[in-house]
């Protein structure tokens, strides 16, 4: 995958955009195209969870190597964006601050950017070991345009605005039930995924068409 050409005088800015990504959509897409341009970072991970402790029990969470596959799917020919499956690989909890490390052994020297909403980023005390997470990577909050989030003083919070989409994953496991369109929610490359490996099925089993394939 082509990713920008890293200036050799300054260390490697990699982003680190970790989620559940049931289905990843285009506003995913979208945070990290700008948060890569914005921040002049010479990659960004969507790091896929293995084990997203913080909503196991709340919900069904689709198999972590089909998330991954779809991931894959999405990033696939996008410059500087890049799927990981670092936390895929590794058994237990997807703990950001165990990530860091493992992806510094990865990336020897690097600067990391841990990307983040403004949600998450308001539960940031409640992560494992959360000050080491603040001491190894730079956090940046995504906030909407005109909205900037009111955070508590933390950590030295990087605030970057991009577009906002109203797409929510939720939403989109909820049209494949019913049987409406993604189409324009999420790249063509994930729907068909989506379709090949079956994925939220209705209680019947069966995929209903509507809109194209869904």
């Amino acid at each position: 995958m082509a990713v920008p050409e890293v200036n050799s005088a300054r260390p490697r800015r990699i982003g680190v955009f970790g989620g559940t990504f049931d289905p990843p959509h285009v506003g995913h897409l979208v945070t990290a195209v700008n948060v890569g341009h914005l921040l002049e970072l010479d990659l960004v991970l969507l790091v896929v969870a293995g084990s997203p402790w913080q909503k196991e029990g709340t919900r069904a969470i689709t198999p972590a190597a089909d998330r991954l596959a779809m991931v894959a799917a999405a990033v696939e020919g996008v410059a500087r964006l890049e799927v990981s499956s670092i936390e895929v690989d590794r058994p237990g909890p997807s703990y950001t601050v165990d990530t860091l490390d493992a992806l510094a052994a990865v990336y020897p020297g690097a600067e990391f950017y841990t990307v983040m909403g403004a949600d998450a980023a308001a539960l940031l005390p409640t992560w494992e070991r959360y000050n080491e997470v603040l001491r190894r990577t730079r956090v940046v909050v995504v906030d909407r345009p005109g909205a900037p989030s009111d955070l508590p003083p933390l950590t030295d919070w990087i605030h970057v605005q991009v577009p906002h989409l109203d797409v929510s994953s939720t939403d989109l496991r909820a049209r494949v039930v019913d049987g409406r369109p993604l189409d324009f929610l999420v790249p063509d490359a994930v729907r068909r995924v989506i379709v090949e490996r079956g994925l939220y099925r209705n209680a019947s089993g069966r995929l209903t068409p509507g809109g194209g394939e869904s």
